[in-house]
């Protein structure tokens, strides 16, 4: 089943049980400063959750559907190395502002998975956990939908808590606990410590689907116990991983494989004479992961810049010509495969193909800039680690300079230190950044006095 079809599913379902389906909102948070991007699909619908009247189009709301890409670089080390993580992705979700709650839910979730008119996965092969004081899910779960004991687990709120440990670290907010479906993919994809959701190191049990009882705001200092004040309202928030369901669907090793990523890795592949090799091609995954976030970010109204959201931007094209470089791919190349983005998920975001032309030639401005610099950086930094010895770290003073004069990122050069087995003094970078800027405020305010003196 083809990604578009399983959003397309998925959208029309929540449709039939009376949501509004609303098209997915920016990946640049409006009003809500405390977030650089969007990151999940609950985050546009913040004030629903919180008493808001949900109006939209002039009509009052309580039950909404939506798509929507998000953007997180919480894990960016991970992107590439694991079929779990990625930067930019979409999240398909139903909404209740103080509708329906835990019952309808669990149904229709089960309805939707289950049901050959939907999806059709089988019910032997799902598993679900629920908060570990949550008799009522743990119940509907039991005794409505016929999940056996054994397949229902319960877990604290590290795992079955949203925000994960939100009671304990924070933050403050819409909160409530949780209950996870999850995948079996069966022993190929497992180690032998897996027993169940949430143990092992393996992937053969995959979490596709989070549905979130929002229920408490969760008030307090943080760190620190929190207060969990009752909302207005009792709320749902759900979020299904479309790329990871997508995987399952069309029956590959991870969401690489799909119809939305392997077109990138394929052209990839094509441009660096490398072949794809599955999990040991970090870089071909890499780069299909950045580039779609690249462009879906630019297409939003990011620019690149020095700072904010176009830093961190900025830093996934980077990272993104790096990996292509150690293909050998040593002239720009990532404003080739913004099409190929535009291809495979512009007919569910338009802006991207409207936007093509704008995004192609920032991508390739970019490139050529971090180019000119790229080689020499790389072999300074090359010189610097091989004068290293075993269990020394990088001097901060050298990290700055990487980054001053070749305009190499620091975490860029904490990923390249860490794979030849080497830290990096970030404190003492930082301390350089700083003392770089307080000299340059003083020649600025010494300019200032001298033009006074001039005229």
């Amino acid at each position: 089943m083809r990604t578009a079809e399983i959003r397309e599913k998925y959208l029309a379902f929540f449709e039939s049980k009376g949501h509004l389906r609303l098209p997915s909102f920016s990946l640049i948070p409006e009003n809500d400063p405390s977030l650089l991007f969007t990151s999940a699909g609950m985050a546009p619908l913040k004030p629903y959750f919180l008493g808001a009247k949900p109006i939209f189009g002039g009509k009052e709301w309580r039950r909404v559907t939506t798509c929507q890409k998000c953007l997180r670089v919480g894990d960016i080390e991970n992107v590439g190395r694991t079929g779990r993580h990625n930067t930019f992705f979409e999240m398909l979700g139903n909404f209740s502002f103080g509708d329906y709650f835990k019952k309808e839910a669990i149904l229709w979730a089960w309805e939707f998975l289950t049901d050959p008119k939907w999806l059709g996965l089988d019910p032997e092969r799902l598993w679900v956990t629920v908060y570990e004081d949550d008799d009522e899910a743990y119940a509907i779960w039991r005794d409505l939908v016929g999940v056996p004991e054994e397949r229902i687990g319960r877990f604290g709120e590290e795992e079955n808590y949203w925000p994960g440990g939100a009671i304990t670290h924070g933050p403050n907010g819409p909160s409530g606990p949780c209950s996870e479906i999850f995948y079996d993919r069966g022993p190929a994809f497992g180690t032998p410590d897996e027993t169940g959701p949430n143990t092992g190191s393996g992937d053969r049990f995959v979490e596709i689907w989070n549905l979130v009882f929002t229920q408490y705001d969760r008030q307090g200092p943080i760190p620190g116990p929190g207060i969990l004040k009752p909302l207005p309202q009792k709320n749902i928030d759900t979020g299904m991983g479309l790329y990871r369901v997508a995987a399952i669907l069309q029956d590959v090793e991870d969401f690489y494989r799909t119809d939305t990523f392997y077109p990138i890795i394929e052209r990839v592949a094509l441009y660096s004479g490398k072949p794809y090799q599955g999990k040991a091609s970090v870089s071909h995954r890499v780069i299909a992961d950045h580039i779609r976030a690249v462009v879906a970010a630019l297409s939003d109204g990011v620019v690149f810049a020095n700072t904010g959201r176009g830093y961190v931007i900025r830093r996934l094209l980077r990272r993104a010509l790096r990996h292509g470089y150690l293909l050998g791919l040593q002239e720009p190349f990532l404003h080739r495969l913004a099409p190929v983005v535009a291809e495979v998920l512009g007919d569910f975001y338009p802006e991207m193909r409207e936007n093509l032309p704008a995004v192609e030639r920032q991508i390739r401005l970019e490139e050529e800039r971090f180019l000119e610099t790229l080689e020499g950086g790389l072999k300074r930094l090359d010189a610097l680690l091989s004068g290293l010895k075993p269990g020394e770290v990088l001097p901060g003073w050298a990290a700055f300079r990487l980054y001053d004069t070749y305009g190499f990122p620091l975490d860029l050069t904490v990923e390249i230190a860490a794979e030849r087995g080497f830290g990096v003094d970030t404190e003492g970078f930082q301390k350089a950044m700083e003392e770089q800027q307080e000299r340059s405020r003083a020649a600025m305010a010494f300019e200032r006095e001298i033009f006074k003196k001039s005229a």
